[in-house]
């Protein structure tokens, strides 16, 4: 059965099936697969977090090294569009929620969410998550005089700077197959009475203007974007991970310090 579910989710992620019935995350797979990069790389995160090597289960720590190097060195055109592709039903958005195999990449190895301190705290003494928390929360701190939340300019940054965190202790991904809201798997019921902090950080993904407006934006602009080139002069590696002055401004300082002011715009 195991071996079944497995083959079924391979197809899911890997085949071609016709986009007849505008499914726009089938057609962001079949750009993918065309691109000879975007493939490659995208079959070696496949290939690893389906796999059942590890005896307490799929091989977590690799899965998500593979997931970070597909968004790092994959073209940005193409690895978001897998990430963000627009949905209209219920098919769609849970092909959009399989996307990197988030029974392995995702949520677990327990039944049940931990706290999102948990995450949080791993993610604070993690020379891998930390900076691309602070890129995220820097590139997508919403903007009180814009309509949606986020800036024009604002909007790809944020975007890039979500799709860095996919591979961390805090990988976010779509929570059902009927809307288009994101968190990291973690809930706050066990918090104590550092709950507020819990929330907060929790809060950067759900209550998140500037990174709703962002993906909506996206979908507006399908699909155009399927059409943009990678800049081959660029360093899409070293564009992910590049710190701004706003970023460098925050280094240094514990991030539940600056968590409430972070998340303070998407609350109003």
């Amino acid at each position: 059965m195991v071996c079944c579910l497995g083959l079924v989710l391979l197809l899911l992620l890997l085949g071609s099936v016709s986009s007849a019935g505008g499914n726009r995350c089938v057609d962001a797979a079949e750009a993918c697969t065309a691109d000879a990069q975007c493939q490659r790389l995208r079959s070696e995160y496949v290939a690893q977090c389906l796999s059942r090597a590890a005896q307490e289960g799929c091989p977590r720590a690799r899965c998500r090294r593979a997931l970070r190097r597909f968004f790092a060195r994959g073209p940005p055109a193409l690895t978001h569009a897998l990430l963000f592709c627009p949905c209209a039903g219920s098919a769609c958005a849970e092909r959009r929620r399989q996307t990197f195999v988030p029974s392995c990449a995702f949520s677990g190895p327990g039944p049940a969410p931990p706290s999102c301190l948990e995450p949080l705290n791993f993610c604070q003494r993690s020379r891998v998550c930390r900076p691309r928390l602070l890129a995220f929360q820097a590139s997508c701190t919403p903007a009180p005089s814009a309509p949606d939340g986020c800036l024009p300019d604002q909007r790809a940054l944020c975007l890039r700077a979500y799709a860095g965190l996919v591979g961390t202790a805090i990988t976010p991904n779509y929570v059902d197959n009927v809307s288009a809201r994101v968190a990291p798997w973690c809930d706050c019921g066990a918090s104590g009475n550092r709950r507020e902090d819990c929330e907060a950080f929790r809060g950067l993904f759900t209550r998140n203007r500037c990174l709703d407006g962002a993906i909506q934006a996206f979908a507006r602009g399908w699909p155009p974007v399927l059409l943009d080139q990678l800049n081959p002069q660029g360093d899409p590696e070293h564009s992910l991970l590049q710190v701004s002055s706003a970023v460098r401004a925050l280094e240094g300082r514990s991030l539940l310090s600056i968590l409430p002011v972070l998340a303070l715009p998407a609350l109003l």
